[in-house]
């Protein structure tokens, strides 16, 4: 899909129709490298790890700020051009910080709310200085429900529910393009060429595939009239190409992950184990969810990656990398 939605931007930007798909087949060959890797390194060895990994990322959430390092593209400063590589801390912080919350969640024996609320609004906040709204959503939602899976008092939850809901309304508030987005989703017809371009266009995708789609390669919308057409708005080309059967049967697969992943952190003993692997599954749950829930209007656009399906080497090879530690974990569970 990768090629297919990207076939115009690729002659447009490179005057190679295949440019994205050889980067993508890169990255998806260096991913499966890593998740065969990870998939044999016993999990324990990330929770002695998950400091030094979460201080590092910290660092490279950082560096990205800095003017001159970090790569500035749609308004936003998220890439770190290493040569061979275009990295994106944004996605390693999801990982990372996953890892370390499992570890410290783990030998914890009560929750204590402050820390976790103070980790949380350090990434939180150096995310939102790129800025990276889908990413920030993301790490909240998984961290406050690794928080609740641990055992935290629903007094907590109460608590940090409207601290969240008052952030995210200031958030909107305070930046005229989010309250722009906001307010156009809520009236699309109010700026069909503006704000509320880009979900017309998703939806014109989605609504011309009908039940069984155009075919493959047959979408119209990838020749630039739906924006970010192999990243975020993907799933709109495989609707417009596949048709609702396709995108049901992709829907279906994601499920299928998702409760292999809850069935294997309801059997491992180990509390970092268990708390990894539901880290890792809601993960991957709330990524999907969110770019799909965008994709069909349900929410507004936060410009999230389909996992494993959307262009982008950082995001897939973290995600490999995810799964593999996941499948090693699959090894330990109860018989």
């Amino acid at each position: 899909m990768v090629y297919n939605s990207s076939v115009a931007m690729a002659i447009r930007d490179f005057g190679n129709q295949y440019y994205y798909l050889q980067e993508q087949t890169k990255w998806l060959i260096l991913g499966l490298i890593i998740f065969i890797l990870f998939s044999f390194i016993d999990f324990r060895v990330w929770k002695k790890l998950a400091f030094p990994i979460m201080l590092g990322t910290i660092v490279l959430l950082c560096i990205v700020l800095i003017p001159g390092i970090g790569i500035k593209a749609l308004g936003a400063k998220r890439w770190i051009n290493l040569g061979f590589f275009v990295l994106q801390p944004a996605e390693f912080a999801k990982l990372s910080l996953i890892m370390y919350l499992s570890a410290w969640l783990a030998g914890a024996k009560k929750q204590k709310l402050f820390s976790f609320l103070l980790l949380l609004c350090l990434f939180i906040g150096l995310i939102m200085l790129e800025p990276d709204l889908g990413t920030t959503m993301i790490i909240t939602l998984t961290s406050l429900a690794m928080f609740f899976y641990s055992g935290a008092a629903i007094q907590q939850f109460l608590f940090i529910l409207p601290l969240f809901g008052i952030g995210a309304t200031l958030l909107a508030v305070f930046s005229p393009y989010r309250l722009k987005r906001l307010l156009t989703f809520f009236n699309p017809e109010s700026d069909p060429l503006g704000a509320s371009y880009h979900i017309r266009q998703a939806i014109i995708a989605l609504g011309s595939g009908g039940l069984f789609g155009l075919g493959l390669g047959q979408s119209r919308q990838k020749y630039e009239y739906l924006p970010e057409a192999n990243t975020d708005s993907i799933f709109a080309i495989i609707g417009e190409e596949l048709g609702f059967l396709g995108c049901v049967i992709l829907i279906l697969v994601y499920l299928f992950i998702l409760w292999r992943g809850f069935r294997i952190a309801r059997r491992v003993e180990d509390p970092f184990g268990r708390n990894l692997a539901l880290g890792i599954t809601t993960w991957i749950g709330i990524q999907m969810l969110i770019n799909i829930s965008a994709m069909v209007a349900l929410i507004p656009l936060t410009g999230v990656p389909l996992p494993f399906v959307s262009y982008g080497g950082s995001s897939l090879i973290i995600m490999f990398a995810a799964c593999g530690i996941l499948i090693n974990i699959s090894r330990f569970v109860r018989k």
